[in-house]
Protein backbone atom coordinates (compact mmCIF):
# COMPACT_ATOMS: atom_id res chain seq x y z
CA UNK A 1 0.00 0.00 0.00
CA UNK A 2 1.57 3.63 -0.70
CA UNK A 3 1.51 5.82 1.83
CA UNK A 4 1.63 9.60 0.08
CA UNK A 5 2.87 12.69 2.24
CA UNK A 6 3.11 16.44 2.18
CA UNK A 7 6.20 18.44 3.32
CA UNK A 8 5.53 21.94 4.64
CA UNK A 9 8.14 24.38 4.84
CA UNK A 10 10.79 21.44 3.45
CA UNK A 11 14.15 23.26 3.10
CA UNK A 12 16.14 21.00 1.71
CA UNK A 13 14.38 18.00 2.66
CA UNK A 14 15.79 16.44 5.51
CA UNK A 15 12.18 15.59 6.66
CA UNK A 16 11.27 14.16 3.03
CA UNK A 17 14.97 12.05 2.68
CA UNK A 18 13.71 9.81 5.66
CA UNK A 19 10.03 9.49 4.47
CA UNK A 20 11.06 9.09 1.10
CA UNK A 21 13.75 5.97 3.18
CA UNK A 22 10.58 4.72 4.58
CA UNK A 23 9.00 4.29 1.54
CA UNK A 24 6.33 7.06 1.56
CA UNK A 25 5.68 8.79 -1.78
CA UNK A 26 6.10 12.51 -1.98
CA UNK A 27 2.54 14.43 -3.34
CA UNK A 28 4.03 17.85 -2.86
CA UNK A 29 6.45 19.80 -1.13
CA UNK A 30 6.20 24.00 -0.24
CA UNK A 31 9.53 25.58 0.56
CA UNK A 32 9.38 29.42 0.73
CA UNK A 33 13.73 29.82 0.06
CA UNK A 34 14.43 29.29 -3.73
CA UNK A 35 18.03 28.65 -2.93
CA UNK A 36 16.90 25.43 -0.79
CA UNK A 37 14.27 24.73 -2.95
CA UNK A 38 16.73 24.49 -5.25
CA UNK A 39 18.63 21.54 -3.59
CA UNK A 40 15.19 19.87 -2.88
CA UNK A 41 14.39 19.84 -7.01
CA UNK A 42 17.68 18.71 -7.68
CA UNK A 43 17.41 15.63 -5.04
CA UNK A 44 14.40 14.55 -5.34
CA UNK A 45 12.25 16.03 -8.36
CA UNK A 46 14.79 16.11 -11.68
CA UNK A 47 18.72 16.42 -11.92
CA UNK A 48 19.58 19.59 -12.38
CA UNK A 49 22.39 19.79 -15.25
CA UNK A 50 22.52 23.67 -15.57
CA UNK A 51 21.38 27.09 -14.37
CA UNK A 52 18.52 27.39 -16.70
CA UNK A 53 16.95 24.11 -16.11
CA UNK A 54 15.95 25.67 -12.30
CA UNK A 55 14.96 29.14 -14.12
CA UNK A 56 12.81 27.25 -16.31
CA UNK A 57 11.15 25.89 -13.40
CA UNK A 58 10.68 28.39 -11.39
CA UNK A 59 9.28 30.70 -14.15
CA UNK A 60 6.34 27.68 -14.66
CA UNK A 61 2.66 28.15 -13.43
CA UNK A 62 1.70 27.05 -10.54
CA UNK A 63 -0.25 24.05 -11.48
CA UNK A 64 2.92 22.36 -13.36
CA UNK A 65 4.98 23.04 -10.43
CA UNK A 66 2.36 21.26 -8.09
CA UNK A 67 2.07 18.36 -10.34
CA UNK A 68 5.65 17.65 -10.23
CA UNK A 69 6.10 17.66 -6.66
CA UNK A 70 7.43 21.06 -5.67
CA UNK A 71 6.19 24.60 -4.69
CA UNK A 72 8.13 27.72 -4.52
CA UNK A 73 6.84 30.31 -2.06
CA UNK A 74 4.74 31.33 1.15
CA UNK A 75 2.48 28.58 2.06
CA UNK A 76 0.00 31.16 2.28
CA UNK A 77 -0.27 31.54 -1.82
CA UNK A 78 -1.71 27.84 -1.86
CA UNK A 79 -3.68 28.24 0.84
CA UNK A 80 -5.20 31.71 -1.43
CA UNK A 81 -6.08 29.39 -4.39
CA UNK A 82 -8.49 27.00 -2.42
CA UNK A 83 -9.93 25.78 -6.00
CA UNK A 84 -6.71 24.84 -6.83
CA UNK A 85 -5.88 23.20 -3.70
CA UNK A 86 -9.24 21.34 -4.59
CA UNK A 87 -8.15 20.07 -7.33
CA UNK A 88 -4.66 19.17 -5.74
CA UNK A 89 -6.43 17.37 -3.28
CA UNK A 90 -8.78 14.88 -6.05
CA UNK A 91 -5.59 14.03 -7.83
CA UNK A 92 -3.80 12.98 -4.73
CA UNK A 93 -6.78 11.25 -3.11
CA UNK A 94 -5.96 10.71 0.25
CA UNK A 95 -2.77 12.07 1.74
CA UNK A 96 -1.76 9.52 4.66
CA UNK A 97 0.74 12.50 6.54
CA UNK A 98 1.24 16.33 6.44
CA UNK A 99 4.96 16.93 7.66
CA UNK A 100 7.04 19.99 8.76
CA UNK A 101 9.09 22.71 11.12
CA UNK A 102 6.96 26.36 11.05
CA UNK A 103 8.63 28.63 12.25
CA UNK A 104 6.65 28.84 16.07
CA UNK A 105 8.81 31.96 17.49
CA UNK A 106 6.36 34.29 18.08
CA UNK A 107 2.76 32.00 17.92
CA UNK A 108 0.02 32.68 20.28
CA UNK A 109 -3.36 31.30 20.39
CA UNK A 110 -4.35 34.43 21.83
CA UNK A 111 -2.71 37.38 21.09
CA UNK A 112 0.56 37.46 19.10
CA UNK A 113 3.95 38.36 21.20
CA UNK A 114 4.68 40.89 18.28
CA UNK A 115 1.77 41.82 16.15
CA UNK A 116 3.68 42.72 12.80
CA UNK A 117 5.35 39.10 12.70
CA UNK A 118 3.97 37.20 10.00
CA UNK A 119 5.87 33.99 11.44
CA UNK A 120 2.45 33.93 13.97
CA UNK A 121 0.64 32.64 10.85
CA UNK A 122 2.70 30.18 9.82
CA UNK A 123 1.39 27.36 12.32
CA UNK A 124 -2.21 28.71 11.85
CA UNK A 125 -1.10 27.67 8.20
CA UNK A 126 0.07 24.17 8.86
CA UNK A 127 -3.34 23.41 10.43
CA UNK A 128 -5.31 24.90 7.56
CA UNK A 129 -3.42 22.27 5.09
CA UNK A 130 -4.15 19.61 7.76
CA UNK A 131 -8.05 21.15 7.90
CA UNK A 132 -8.13 21.09 3.90
CA UNK A 133 -6.49 17.45 3.65
CA UNK A 134 -7.44 15.28 6.80
CA UNK A 135 -4.08 13.24 6.87
CA UNK A 136 -4.24 10.18 8.77
CA UNK A 137 -0.93 11.12 10.53
CA UNK A 138 0.12 14.52 11.43
CA UNK A 139 3.74 15.57 12.34
CA UNK A 140 5.29 18.78 13.53
CA UNK A 141 8.89 19.69 14.69
CA UNK A 142 10.62 22.49 15.85
CA UNK A 143 13.44 23.62 18.74
CA UNK A 144 13.21 23.17 22.19
CA UNK A 145 12.49 26.48 22.81
CA UNK A 146 8.92 26.02 21.25
CA UNK A 147 7.96 24.35 24.85
CA UNK A 148 8.56 27.34 27.06
CA UNK A 149 5.69 29.17 28.08
CA UNK A 150 4.86 32.79 27.01
CA UNK A 151 5.20 34.70 31.07
CA UNK A 152 5.14 37.56 30.02
CA UNK A 153 1.69 37.31 28.69
CA UNK A 154 0.81 34.38 30.91
CA UNK A 155 0.29 32.36 27.48
CA UNK A 156 0.64 28.20 27.08
CA UNK A 157 4.02 27.43 25.08
CA UNK A 158 3.47 27.80 21.28
CA UNK A 159 3.69 23.49 20.93
CA UNK A 160 0.98 23.09 23.77
CA UNK A 161 -1.21 25.26 22.37
CA UNK A 162 -1.03 23.85 18.98
CA UNK A 163 -1.66 20.63 20.44
CA UNK A 164 -4.43 21.35 22.04
CA UNK A 165 -5.85 22.26 18.50
CA UNK A 166 -5.40 19.12 17.38
CA UNK A 167 -6.66 17.32 20.38
CA UNK A 168 -9.91 19.50 20.08
CA UNK A 169 -10.34 19.71 16.37
CA UNK A 170 -10.77 22.64 14.69
CA UNK A 171 -12.72 24.07 11.55
CA UNK A 172 -15.77 24.08 10.17
CA UNK A 173 -16.13 20.50 11.06
CA UNK A 174 -13.81 19.38 13.90
CA UNK A 175 -14.60 15.59 14.18
CA UNK A 176 -12.77 15.19 11.15
CA UNK A 177 -9.08 17.35 12.27
CA UNK A 178 -9.33 15.45 16.17
CA UNK A 179 -5.92 14.19 16.84
CA UNK A 180 -4.63 12.08 19.60
CA UNK A 181 -1.06 13.78 20.09
CA UNK A 182 1.83 12.87 21.56
CA UNK A 183 4.52 15.40 22.39
CA UNK A 184 8.18 14.48 22.01
CA UNK A 185 11.38 15.39 22.24
CA UNK A 186 13.96 13.58 20.85
CA UNK A 187 17.52 13.70 20.53
CA UNK A 188 19.14 12.82 16.75
CA UNK A 189 21.70 11.36 18.58
CA UNK A 190 19.52 8.10 19.53
CA UNK A 191 18.67 7.63 16.14
CA UNK A 192 21.92 6.78 14.63
CA UNK A 193 22.71 10.18 14.13
CA UNK A 194 26.45 11.18 15.12
CA UNK A 195 24.86 14.41 16.61
CA UNK A 196 23.38 15.89 19.87
CA UNK A 197 20.34 17.67 18.45
CA UNK A 198 17.31 17.74 21.04
CA UNK A 199 13.78 18.97 18.83
CA UNK A 200 10.56 18.98 20.41
CA UNK A 201 8.03 17.62 17.94
CA UNK A 202 3.82 16.35 17.94
CA UNK A 203 3.02 13.50 16.64
CA UNK A 204 -0.88 12.90 16.35
CA UNK A 205 -2.98 10.21 14.52
CA UNK A 206 -6.18 11.00 13.39
CA UNK A 207 -8.76 10.26 16.51
CA UNK A 208 -10.81 7.44 14.39
CA UNK A 209 -7.68 5.35 13.26
CA UNK A 210 -6.62 6.03 16.75
CA UNK A 211 -8.93 4.44 18.57
CA UNK A 212 -9.62 1.61 16.41
CA UNK A 213 -5.89 0.52 17.06
CA UNK A 214 -6.02 1.71 20.63
CA UNK A 215 -3.56 4.09 20.59
CA UNK A 216 -3.13 6.46 23.08
CA UNK A 217 -0.75 9.42 24.09
CA UNK A 218 1.04 9.90 27.57
CA UNK A 219 0.19 13.42 29.32
CA UNK A 220 3.58 14.63 29.85
CA UNK A 221 6.29 14.55 27.01
CA UNK A 222 8.15 11.97 25.96
CA UNK A 223 11.45 12.09 25.92
CA UNK A 224 13.41 9.41 23.69
CA UNK A 225 16.17 9.39 26.97
CA UNK A 226 13.65 7.77 29.02
CA UNK A 227 13.38 4.93 26.59
CA UNK A 228 17.29 4.05 27.75
CA UNK A 229 15.95 4.08 31.73
CA UNK A 230 12.61 2.28 31.26
CA UNK A 231 10.17 4.95 31.25
CA UNK A 232 6.44 4.98 30.45
CA UNK A 233 5.98 5.23 26.79
CA UNK A 234 2.85 5.12 24.78
CA UNK A 235 2.05 3.47 21.34
CA UNK A 236 2.85 6.77 19.32
CA UNK A 237 6.71 7.26 20.71
CA UNK A 238 9.47 6.16 18.24
CA UNK A 239 11.89 4.34 20.37
CA UNK A 240 15.42 5.19 19.90
CA UNK A 241 17.65 2.75 17.13
CA UNK A 242 20.98 2.54 18.71
CA UNK A 243 21.98 1.53 22.25
CA UNK A 244 23.07 4.30 24.71
CA UNK A 245 26.83 2.79 24.65
CA UNK A 246 26.51 3.08 20.78
CA UNK A 247 25.86 6.54 20.03
CA UNK A 248 28.20 7.58 17.54
CA UNK A 249 30.88 10.51 17.36
CA UNK A 250 32.75 12.74 15.13
CA UNK A 251 34.72 10.18 13.68
CA UNK A 252 32.11 7.76 13.23
CA UNK A 253 31.20 10.53 11.23
CA UNK A 254 34.11 12.10 9.46
CA UNK A 255 36.98 9.86 9.91
CA UNK A 256 37.04 7.96 6.68
CA UNK A 257 37.34 11.91 4.85
CA UNK A 258 40.66 12.79 6.91
CA UNK A 259 43.72 13.30 4.97
CA UNK A 260 47.22 12.80 6.16
CA UNK A 261 49.03 13.62 8.67
CA UNK A 262 46.77 11.90 11.07
CA UNK A 263 47.31 8.23 12.63
CA UNK A 264 45.65 7.71 15.53
CA UNK A 265 44.64 4.72 15.40
CA UNK A 266 42.17 4.10 18.18
CA UNK A 267 39.73 6.47 15.97
CA UNK A 268 40.92 5.08 12.42
CA UNK A 269 39.89 1.26 14.38
CA UNK A 270 36.56 2.89 15.33
CA UNK A 271 35.53 3.53 11.49
CA UNK A 272 35.75 -0.10 11.13
CA UNK A 273 33.66 -1.14 13.87
CA UNK A 274 30.62 0.80 13.08
CA UNK A 275 30.20 0.64 9.71
CA UNK A 276 26.15 0.67 9.49
CA UNK A 277 26.31 4.88 9.10
CA UNK A 278 28.85 3.93 6.55
CA UNK A 279 26.54 2.47 4.28
CA UNK A 280 23.86 4.63 4.91
CA UNK A 281 25.96 7.81 4.05
CA UNK A 282 28.12 6.37 1.85
CA UNK A 283 26.26 4.52 -0.45
CA UNK A 284 28.69 3.67 -2.95
CA UNK A 285 29.53 7.44 -3.64
CA UNK A 286 32.70 9.70 -3.39
CA UNK A 287 31.87 12.79 -0.93
CA UNK A 288 33.46 15.26 -3.49
CA UNK A 289 30.47 17.45 -3.52
CA UNK A 290 30.40 20.20 -0.93
CA UNK A 291 33.30 19.55 0.36
CA UNK A 292 35.32 22.43 -0.09
CA UNK A 293 37.99 23.15 2.14
CA UNK A 294 37.70 26.49 4.25
CA UNK A 295 40.46 28.69 4.09
CA UNK A 296 42.26 30.95 6.38
CA UNK A 297 44.92 32.95 7.39
CA UNK A 298 47.92 31.70 9.19
CA UNK A 299 47.61 33.64 12.19
CA UNK A 300 43.78 32.40 12.37
CA UNK A 301 45.09 28.60 11.94
CA UNK A 302 47.53 29.25 14.43
CA UNK A 303 45.02 30.47 16.44
CA UNK A 304 42.63 26.67 15.43
CA UNK A 305 45.52 24.88 16.05
CA UNK A 306 46.07 26.22 19.81
CA UNK A 307 42.33 25.51 20.53
CA UNK A 308 42.72 22.12 19.26
CA UNK A 309 45.74 21.98 21.83
CA UNK A 310 43.53 23.20 24.70
CA UNK A 311 40.50 21.27 24.32
CA UNK A 312 43.04 18.22 24.35
CA UNK A 313 45.19 19.35 27.45
CA UNK A 314 41.28 20.56 29.16
CA UNK A 315 43.17 24.23 29.20
CA UNK A 316 39.75 26.92 29.21
CA UNK A 317 40.29 29.38 26.64
CA UNK A 318 39.86 32.45 29.56
CA UNK A 319 43.98 32.25 28.87
CA UNK A 320 43.41 34.65 26.28
CA UNK A 321 41.73 36.75 28.51
CA UNK A 322 44.24 36.61 30.68
CA UNK A 323 46.99 37.48 27.83
CA UNK A 324 44.43 40.33 26.31
CA UNK A 325 44.59 41.93 30.17
CA UNK A 326 48.41 41.53 30.14
CA UNK A 327 48.90 43.03 26.98
CA UNK A 328 46.89 46.03 27.90
CA UNK A 329 48.26 46.25 31.68
CA UNK A 330 51.35 44.51 31.69
CA UNK A 331 50.35 43.29 35.07
CA UNK A 332 52.58 40.03 35.74
CA UNK A 333 49.78 38.93 37.88
CA UNK A 334 48.11 37.83 34.28
CA UNK A 335 51.06 35.90 33.80
CA UNK A 336 51.02 34.24 36.56
CA UNK A 337 47.56 33.00 35.91
CA UNK A 338 48.22 31.70 32.36
CA UNK A 339 50.59 29.89 33.38
CA UNK A 340 48.78 27.85 36.46
CA UNK A 341 46.29 27.06 33.33
CA UNK A 342 49.10 25.54 31.30
CA UNK A 343 50.89 23.88 34.43
CA UNK A 344 49.62 20.45 33.21
CA UNK A 345 50.42 20.66 29.40
CA UNK A 346 52.45 18.37 27.73
CA UNK A 347 55.14 19.02 25.37
CA UNK A 348 56.11 20.11 23.19
CA UNK A 349 52.62 21.30 22.59
CA UNK A 350 51.70 19.34 19.37
CA UNK A 351 48.75 19.70 16.92
CA UNK A 352 46.31 17.63 15.69
CA UNK A 353 48.21 18.00 12.36
CA UNK A 354 51.45 17.03 13.71
CA UNK A 355 52.48 20.80 14.04
CA UNK A 356 54.73 21.99 16.57
CA UNK A 357 53.09 24.88 18.63
CA UNK A 358 55.29 25.62 21.40
CA UNK A 359 58.49 23.06 22.72
CA UNK A 360 58.15 24.50 26.29
CA UNK A 361 56.02 26.56 28.46
CA UNK A 362 57.73 30.02 28.20
CA UNK A 363 57.21 29.52 24.36
CA UNK A 364 53.65 28.59 25.13
CA UNK A 365 52.90 31.93 26.93
CA UNK A 366 54.56 33.70 24.14
CA UNK A 367 51.98 32.18 22.04
CA UNK A 368 49.02 32.55 23.07
CA UNK A 369 49.83 36.62 23.76
CA UNK A 370 50.40 36.64 20.55
CA UNK A 371 47.71 35.37 19.50
CA UNK A 372 45.32 36.67 22.20
CA UNK A 373 41.76 37.22 20.53
CA UNK A 374 38.32 38.64 22.23
CA UNK A 375 36.71 36.59 20.50
CA UNK A 376 37.18 32.97 21.54
CA UNK A 377 33.31 31.34 21.33
CA UNK A 378 35.10 29.16 18.68
CA UNK A 379 35.27 25.77 19.59
CA UNK A 380 37.31 22.07 18.35
CA UNK A 381 34.74 19.15 17.82
CA UNK A 382 35.94 16.07 19.84
CA UNK A 383 36.65 13.07 17.99
CA UNK A 384 35.13 10.67 20.40
CA UNK A 385 32.02 12.95 21.39
CA UNK A 386 28.79 13.59 19.35
CA UNK A 387 28.74 16.87 17.00
CA UNK A 388 27.19 18.78 19.09
CA UNK A 389 23.69 20.72 17.48
CA UNK A 390 24.92 21.67 13.92
CA UNK A 391 23.94 25.14 13.23
CA UNK A 392 23.10 27.73 10.20
CA UNK A 393 26.47 29.56 10.48
CA UNK A 394 29.19 27.23 11.87
CA UNK A 395 31.85 29.89 11.98
CA UNK A 396 32.79 28.80 15.33
CA UNK A 397 33.17 25.08 14.82
CA UNK A 398 36.21 23.89 14.48
CA UNK A 399 37.44 20.81 12.73
CA UNK A 400 39.12 18.40 15.64
CA UNK A 401 42.27 17.40 13.13
CA UNK A 402 42.73 20.43 11.23
CA UNK A 403 43.27 24.15 11.40
CA UNK A 404 40.03 25.36 10.00
CA UNK A 405 36.03 25.61 10.43
CA UNK A 406 33.64 22.39 8.28
CA UNK A 407 33.04 21.68 5.11
CA UNK A 408 29.02 21.86 4.49
CA UNK A 409 29.96 17.71 3.32
CA UNK A 410 31.08 17.13 7.36
CA UNK A 411 28.29 19.15 8.61
CA UNK A 412 26.37 17.27 6.10
CA UNK A 413 27.90 13.77 7.80
CA UNK A 414 26.64 15.26 11.27
CA UNK A 415 23.50 15.45 9.95
CA UNK A 416 23.28 12.17 8.46
CA UNK A 417 22.58 13.17 4.75
CA UNK A 418 24.30 10.57 2.52
CA UNK A 419 26.89 11.67 0.27
CA UNK A 420 24.70 11.22 -2.36
CA UNK A 421 23.02 14.45 -1.53
CA UNK A 422 23.94 17.56 -3.03
CA UNK A 423 23.39 20.65 -1.61
CA UNK A 424 22.85 23.07 -4.68
CA UNK A 425 23.05 27.45 -4.59
CA UNK A 426 25.78 28.89 -2.67
CA UNK A 427 28.03 27.96 -0.36
CA UNK A 428 27.35 30.71 2.27
CA UNK A 429 26.21 34.23 2.87
CA UNK A 430 27.08 37.29 5.21
CA UNK A 431 25.92 40.48 6.50
CA UNK A 432 22.36 41.21 6.14
CA UNK A 433 21.36 38.74 3.78
CA UNK A 434 21.53 36.23 6.23
CA UNK A 435 17.84 37.30 7.14
CA UNK A 436 16.73 36.15 3.32
CA UNK A 437 18.94 33.86 1.85
CA UNK A 438 19.56 30.11 2.59
CA UNK A 439 22.88 28.82 1.31
CA UNK A 440 24.14 25.71 1.58
CA UNK A 441 25.54 25.72 5.52
CA UNK A 442 22.16 27.35 6.10
CA UNK A 443 20.14 24.77 4.56
CA UNK A 444 22.21 21.70 6.38
CA UNK A 445 21.40 23.39 9.46
CA UNK A 446 17.85 23.63 9.13
CA UNK A 447 17.46 20.53 7.84
CA UNK A 448 15.95 17.11 10.77
CA UNK A 449 18.47 14.56 10.05
CA UNK A 450 17.75 12.46 7.75
CA UNK A 451 17.84 9.42 9.61
CA UNK A 452 16.01 10.26 12.31
CA UNK A 453 13.85 11.34 10.05
CA UNK A 454 13.61 8.17 8.43
CA UNK A 455 12.71 6.64 12.05
CA UNK A 456 9.73 8.33 12.65
CA UNK A 457 8.58 7.98 9.40
CA UNK A 458 8.67 3.78 9.56
CA UNK A 459 7.21 4.19 13.09
CA UNK A 460 4.24 6.30 11.37
CA UNK A 461 4.21 3.18 9.13
CA UNK A 462 3.56 0.59 11.34
CA UNK A 463 0.93 2.84 13.12
CA UNK A 464 -1.01 3.42 10.10
CA UNK A 465 -0.72 -0.02 9.06
CA UNK A 466 -4.35 -1.81 7.33
CA UNK A 467 -5.63 2.05 7.11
Amino acid sequence: MEHKYIDLFAGCGGLTLGFEAAGFKLGFAVEKSSMAGETFYHNFIKNIKNDSEWKNFLQKPIEEKLDEGLFIGETLELLEKPKLLEQTKQKLQEIDVIIGGPPCQGFSLAGKRNPKDHRNQLPWQFLEYVEIFKPKAVLMENVVGMRQRFNKHDKDAPFSQIKTLLETGFGEDKESTQYVVQELQLNAMHYGVPQHRPRVMLLGIRKDIAEKKSLFATKDIWNSKNYYSGKEISPLCPVPTVKEKEILSVSDAIGDLFEEPFNNQKYLDNLNKKSGFKKVIKNGTSPNANQVLRKHTEKVEQRFRLYQYFSMNDVSTKVFNMAAKYTSSQDPSFLEQIHKEIETCSFPAMAPDSTIIATNQEELVSKIIELETKKHSQRPLKLDKPSPTVVSVPDDVIHPVYPRTVTVREQARFQSFPDYFEFRSKETTGGDKRKTEVPQYTQVGNAVPPLMAKAIAEHIKSLLQDF
